[in-house]
């Protein structure tokens, strides 16, 4: 295997100063993680399923932990995209979400997550949600603090980079506009 290209990717219009927390990127792979929960009967509804409520619960927390390990700061939840619910989680079994950051803007970040359901007897793993987190890093006083830039060594990494950047301007586009019945 050869060597992985490293791209880093900002979306900064000036380099960063000497001595600023942005003056060295991060790879993706420091911001990973994986967190594994078992679905207890306080965590279900009467079909024995997951609440989704739940679910949202979970996702939020595992892209903060990949949002903290980025930017070595405190972070708060600006957004969170559509989530679908594809499969259900039964009681008993484990919930496996996996998150890691996509693109880092100025001060804020776009974290995806995934969501697996896996039988405890067999091992297998069922996809059943998907969604993407975006916080806002914030210093010691409680002002939004600039993110490290972001390096993308995977053509994963690089497409996941690009895709949310798309994501984002719909994002900002829909923010502020009024709801016409």
């Amino acid at each position: 295997m050869g060597k992985r290209k490293k791209i880093v990717a900002g979306d900064r219009t000036r380099a960063p100063r000497s001595g600023s927390s942005t003056a060295r990127g991060k790879p993706v792979q420091e911001s990973q993680t994986e967190m594994v929960e078992v679905v207890l009967p306080g965590h279900a509804n009467p079909l024995s399923n997951i609440l989704g409520g739940r679910v949202m619960h979970l996702i939020d927390i595992a892209a903060a932990i990949a949002a903290h390990r980025h930017s070595n700061s405190y972070v708060v939840t600006a957004s969170m995209d559509h989530v679908d619910f594809r499969n259900p989680v039964k009681i008993g079994e484990l919930v496996v979400l996996k998150s890691s950051v996509n693109r880092v803007f100025r001060t804020s970040m776009e974290v995806g997550v995934k969501v697996f359901a896996e039988n405890v007897l067999t091992g297998e793993r069922k996809h059943t949600s998907s969604a993407y987190v975006t916080f806002v890093a914030l210093d010691e006083q409680g002002n939004p603090k600039e993110v490290p830039p972001l390096i993308c060594e995977t053509p994963t990494e690089r497409r996941r980079w690009e895709e949310a950047a798309v994501r984002r301007k719909w994002r900002l586009s829909h923010r502020y506009k009024k709801i016409v019945e």
